[in-house]
């Protein structure tokens, strides 16, 4: 493969959304029967072409001329200009949107597979439009008529650009710690504090950013109780929507970091002349729950972002394994006359390869189902089903964000792994890419935080009415191939994978009814990883049903009757071999890789917690 040229896994892909999750049913419903398959297939393939012609073009380009600062002004790569600019004109920030908006109306489904490939041609280029998207949505759903008009519709056309504004100096995750504040001044208000790692917040791509910012009111509680959210734009806009007179909002800087070097991430200061006008968004002392809604889309954007550089870095090691010529194969490993042959020969990186497809198609289906799930809760016709929906979406929110943004990492080092010493060099992109990914565990609250919301808020939700949900849905899977002739050991090895991860759940539940909290919390990331592996053998199991099916009704229609015309099949169709690729796929996650949770399980459950005594 070209070093020039972009890989996607279409097939994959569509394998997900029309297969798997059967997308096209959405287009039954109400909110997106304007819309059809045939649409949705131009969608992606449109996104294709762009993500190869338009945005892959600048991602190491970009990575290494970085963002520049002068004076407080900040300046991006020269080619992502361009990008950006046909990325607006072509509709991608609203894809989403309703058309009142500007937008589609497609479903998140239909855009999380957008976002992959659009993501993985360019992470940095990405949060650009991405908080702009945010931005957009946030002020549409909680903004007066004429902040959706004077913001939400130029921020989804692109016009302007959005940001968010959480993190201080002193206030990083702890949210409630923010001391920004906001003096209401007639209808608006005038803010004084500074952020820091605030990414995209002053660029040169437009000429206004509109910024959400968190601060506290006069005699507000403490806390994240007196949290409000304001719409602070970086040239004050006038009535009729004119950019006016700078606003009092100052960069100081920019960081320098170890990846999304195009991606400025910024420190601001706002209300340096005590000038910083803002606007209330919402009402007073809900800035925080009405920042969770953007939040929580992008922890499973960061997610995907994370996944986006592992789904593109498997792809390019795997055509590299195939290509790079080294050492005999070890059976002839004494005669040095044998043909030397390509590393994917070799059983160790075969390994390696077979583990990032495993994770990467698991974390694919993950994704996806997440933002089907969304589309559902928002969608369907039934209130109870949208309830439903909406408690799996929540309950999977910080596993997309932690598990597919370590897990993700973890792919593109294995990736670089595969390459050897050429991984580790910029003449090939999985170094960029292992850099660019580090970042997705880190930032939209760290992962730590993640496992803690999932066992301190998602879990025992409802008296675990969320996490009973998802069982159910997993127990389902199992049922249904427990007799299957091919997949029947599968499903019963995964059955005990779920049984390791109810009696760790049991283990946490009894440790809070007795107040003892430092156990729980103390393993969280593992417990977030045991549910998460035990997440990707379900839907990987799942898949593989679906492909055993479609490869059996292969083998009726063309009349193959013996393994040997089987196996002729397998090496001459690509679709045959792409649905027998999954089931191995499955078995190799499962009875290969699964069993790591027996592992984090006995860590839980027989570890020390002597950890919390010691004095470091």
């Amino acid at each position: 493969m070209s070093l020039d040229t972009f890989p996607v896994d279409e097939r994959d892909i569509l394998f997900v959304l029309f297969d798997q999750l059967h997308v096209e049913r959405l287009f039954e419903y109400e909110a997106f029967d304007s819309l059809s398959r045939e649409e949705a297939d131009m969608v992606l393939n449109e996104a294709q072409r762009f993500a190869k012609n338009e945005i892959w073009p600048t991602n190491a380009v970009a990575d290494r001329e970085g963002c520049t600062f002068n004076g407080g002004k900040v300046t991006v790569p020269e080619c992502l200009h361009k990008a950006y600019r046909i990325y607006a004109e072509n509709g991608w920030i609203c894809l989403t949107a309703p058309e009142e908006m500007g937008g589609a109306g497609m479903p998140s489904s239909v855009s999380v597979a957008v976002g992959e490939i659009l993501t993985g041609a360019n992470i940095a280029f990405s949060t650009y439009p991405g908080l702009t998207r945010g931005a957009a949505r946030l002020i549409a759903r909680f903004g007066d008529d004429a902040m959706r008009e004077t913001f939400a519709k130029r921020l989804y056309s692109g016009e302007w650009a959005g940001t968010m504004c959480l993190t201080e100096p002193q206030a990083g995750s702890a949210v409630g710690d923010i001391s920004t504040t906001a003096v209401k001044k007639g209808d608006e208000y005038l803010l004084s504090g500074n952020k820091l790692f605030i990414t995209a917040g002053e660029h040169d791509l437009t000429p206004n950013i509109i910024h959400l910012v968190l601060a506290k009111t006069p005699g507000a509680p403490k806390g994240i109780k007196g949290l409000s959210l304001f719409v602070v734009p970086k040239i004050w806009v006038a009535q009729d929507g004119s950019l006016g007179e700078p606003n009092d909002v100052t960069c100081t800087g920019i960081e320098e970091k170890m990846g999304i070097h195009a991606a400025c991430t910024c420190a601001l200061t706002f209300g340096d002349r005590g000038q910083c006008r803002g606007l209330l968004l919402g009402n007073e002392g809900e800035g925080l729950k009405v920042m969770f809604h953007l939040m929580n889309e992008a922890r499973i954007g960061t997610g995907l972002q994370g996944f986006s550089a592992a789904a593109v870095a498997y792809l390019y090691a795997l055509d590299y394994a195939k290509e790079r010529i080294q050492g005999v194969e070890l059976r002839n490993m004494r005669d040095f006359d044998a043909p030397r042959v390509p590393i994917i020969k070799h059983p160790d990186v075969k390994r390696m390869l077979l583990t990032m497809k495993a994770r990467v198609e698991g974390m694919r289906a993950l994704l996806y189902r997440a933002a089907y799930y969304a589309d559902l809760a928002t969608c369907h016709p039934e209130q109870p089903t949208r309830d439903r929906h909406n408690k799996l979406l929540e309950l999977l929110t910080p596993i997309c964000k932690a598990y597919c943004s370590d897990m993700g990492f973890l792919v593109t080092v294995t990736a670089i792994q595969t390459y050897g010493g050429y991984g580790y060099i910029r003449e090939y992109p999985v170094e960029q890419l292992a850099r660019d990914a580090k970042i997705s565990s880190i930032y939209e609250g760290t992962n730590g935080i993640q496992a803690l919301d999932l066992i301190g808020r998602k879990i025992p939700k409802n008296n675990g009415e969320y996490y009973m949900l998802l069982m159910a849905e997993i127990a389902a899977t199992i049922e249904a191939n427990n007799g299957h002739p091919v997949l029947g050991r599968l499903a019963r090895r995964l059955q005990k994978e779920v049984e390791r991860v109810r009696t760790v759940t049991g283990k946490f539940a009894e440790s809070g009814l007795r107040g003892n909290i430092d156990f729980p919390t103390l393993n969280a990331v593992a417990y977030l990883n045991l549910l998460g592996n035990t997440i990707l053998g379900w839907l990987l199991l799942d898949q593989a049903a679906i492909a055993h099916d479609k490869l059996s009704e292969m083998l009726v229609d063309r009349g193959v009757d013996s393994i040997d015309m089987r196996n002729q099949l397998l090496s001459e169709n690509e679709l045959a071999r792409y649905y027998d690729n999954k089931v191995h796929t499955a078995a190799f996650f499962i009875e290969s890789l699964l069993p790591e949770n027996a592992g984090i399980a006995e860590g839980i459950l027989e570890g020390s917690q002597e950890i919390l005594d010691i004095e470091l």
